[in-house]
């Protein structure tokens, strides 16, 4: 997942009812759904931020100084724009309910 893809996703900003049956048609199990889709998220969620930090890395100033403080607007875009971003759990949502992730159940696979 980049930057291009989550500027272009349908997940919701803020909070969105989803129908239960549909949420766990896949399974037949609500909670093992939910553990599907929060385990996605926690993936998501380390991806968006081991790349913000690459972004943030850039603007970094390895001075000692104080005195040198300023506001670099570039960074402080770079912020906004992963502030505005769907949060993982909604990224992780959606994708589910698009089918876009892979799961599978080991104990039924012997």
């Amino acid at each position: 997942m980049n930057m291009n893809d989550l500027k272009n996703s349908n997940a919701a900003v803020s909070t969105t009812t989803i129908n239960k049956n549909e949420f766990d048609e896949k399974t037949d199990n609500i909670y093992e759904a939910i553990s599907i889709t929060a385990k996605r998220a926690i993936q998501i969620n380390s991806e968006i931020k081991k790349e913000l930090l690459e972004k943030l890395e850039e603007f970094a100033t390895y001075s000692d100084s104080l005195e040198e403080v300023f506001e670099n607007k570039e960074q402080i875009e770079v912020s906004k724009f992963y502030e505005k971003l769907p949060k993982p759990h909604a990224l992780a949502v959606e994708e589910w309910l698009m089918d876009k992730i892979y799961y599978r159940n080991t104990e039924k696979d012997n």
